[in-house]
Parts: C-alpha cells; sequence; structure tokens
C-alpha cells in the first residue's frame, strides 16, 4: 500500500475516533455580553458558604460573562417550573444552568413528577431560544447518584449533562458545610465542573 493512502486512513481513523469520543451535546458559543441564568435551589443559592461563594458567582469569573443567580433555598420543582417563565422574560437569558430536584427528594415526592417538571422547564427554556445545561442532583441513600431520569432528559433533549459533580462534593466531608451543601471549596469545584462542561460544548 503506498505511503500517502496510509496516511491517510490513519487520519480518518484518528478523526473517526475523535469524533465518538466527543459526544457532549453542543451549545451556542456565548458573546461576550452574553447572560447566563443559574436556576435552582440551595445549591444554586449557594447555602454554606459566603456571599460571592457560591458556583454562580465563581462561574461568572470563569467565563468572562454575567451569571444570574436565581437559586432560592428550599423551593420544590413544582415551585420552580412557576418561578421560571418570569426570569425567562426578565432576564433573557443566552444559556440557563439548570440545577433542580433535590428538594423533591428530601421530601420524598413522587419522581415521575418531579422528572415532568424538570422536562417542562426545559422546555420553557428551549421555547426563549436560549440553551441548557443539566447539572444532576442525587437521591440520599446508600449510594449517592442522580436517579436516571435525569441522564435520560440530557438524551431526549441532547443537551451538555454534569452528572458527577454534585454527588462527588456531597461524597466528599472536605467539600461539604453540611450533609446536603458544599461549602465554599465545594462550590468551587462546582463551578470549575460546570465550567469545563460549557467549554466543552463549545459555549466559550
Amino acid at each position: 500500500m503506498h505511503l500517502p493512502i496510509v496516511a491517510t486512513l490513519i487520519w480518518l481513523l484518528l478523526a473517526l475516533l475523535t469524533t465518538a469520543c466527543d459526544k457532549t451535546p453542543k451549545i451556542a458559543p456565548l458573546p461576550a455580553n452574553a447572560v447566563v441564568l443559574a436556576f435552582g435551589d440551595s445549591l444554586t443559592h449557594g447555602n454554606g458558604a459566603a456571599p460571592g461563594e457560591a458556583y454562580p458567582e465563581v462561574l461568572a469569573g470563569l467565563l468572562g460573562r454575567t451569571v444570574i443567580n436565581a437559586g432560592v433555598p428550599g423551593e420544590i420543582s413544582a415551585a420552580g417550573l412557576s418561578r421560571l417563565p418570569q426570569l425567562l422574560e426578565q432576564y433573557r437569558p443566552n444559556l440557563v444552568i439548570l440545577c433542580h430536584g433535590g428538594n423533591d427528594f428530601l421530601q420524598r415526592l413522587d419522581r415521575a413528577r418531579t422528572a415532568a417538571n424538570l422536562a417542562a422547564m426545559i422546555e420553557q427554556i428551549r421555547a426563549t431560544g436560549a440553551d441548557v445545561v443539566l447539572v444532576g442532583v442525587p437521591e440520599f441513600g446508600l449510594i449517592l447518584s442522580p436517579p436516571d431520569f435525569y441522564g435520560e432528559m440530557a438524551r431526549r433533549f441532547a443537551i451538555p449533562y454534569e452528572e458527577e459533580i454534585v454527588s462527588d462534593l456531597l461524597g466528599d466531608r472536605d467539600f461539604k458545610s453540611d450533609n446536603i451543601h458544599p461549602n465554599a471549596a465545594g462550590y468551587r469545584r462546582m463551578a470549575e465542573a460546570i465550567f469545563k462542561l460549557i467549554k466543552g460544548a463549545h459555549g466559550v
């Protein structure tokens, strides 16, 4: 076989392997004046850390973009679904980071309803033309991991999904302020993981 043909075949194989490994769904690049809406509950608000140490504030510095902290402690997904439209209209974000559901799990609410509420939030966001990044929240038990519906939803809507960071933080006492919230170091790790996901999706 001629050398140029071999080189071409190797190049094609590498290209295919790179494409296969890069499975993160893409989002639109964030312009310099982009607005990112971080939507969720106490994990977004930053309970357990001082003002300015929540993950949205840290992420703003990493992205070099405006990040609105729209976290409400104690909020269940049904209330979040009702609250979201006004924020979408007010801020008209380019990107929404959705991290919700933890209080539903703590209150042992119906998981199917939680999944339906999160799906409806994603549909609301998409209807405005904004992109969505999903962050999985674990159920509490012997093994900390998000319910399967987070991953199923990410595949269904083809959106970037951070599955591990919250579970990892809440499983490591060095990064927790209490049983259900990170500390400042944990929120920084959370911001870094979400930044990496956005970057991998070519948002920056």
